[in-house]
């Protein structure tokens, strides 16, 4: 299974839950929420949320998902998937902490170190 993943803030995501809709709360999205894949995550997180704290990092089964899912190419040449509409929170198989180190930095959870391509 080829999972997409997505960072957003703890309370964002329980709203989501007790909705049962994610709507995107970050990267300006309008229209669409930006996803990556675990390749990509640890260079988002750094980028855009360096030292930030409070974030939960969701594992989104694509099959699962119900709004369109595109693969669009970023200001370089790698393709990030967004999904266009809301996410169905059943789509989303795991939710775990994603805190920074120490130094701000984050680093991706171990346990997907053997997803990435």
């Amino acid at each position: 299974m080829n999972l997409i993943l997505h960072i957003t803030r703890l309370e964002q995501w329980k709203q989501a839950e007790s909705t049962g809709i994610y709507k995107g709360d970050t990267l300006s999205s309008d229209g669409f929420i930006h996803c990556s894949s675990p390749q990509q995550v640890v260079k988002v997180a750094n980028a855009v949320y360096h030292g930030q704290r409070g974030l939960v990092l969701l594992t989104i089964n694509p099959s699962k998902v119900r709004s369109e899912i595109r693969f669009e190419k970023s200001e370089g040449r790698e393709l990030y998937p967004h999904i266009y509409g809301p996410l169905n929170v059943d789509a989303v198989v795991k939710v775990r902490s994603f805190e920074p180190n120490r130094d701000g930095k984050f680093i991706l959870p171990a346990e997907l170190e053997d997803t990435r391509e």
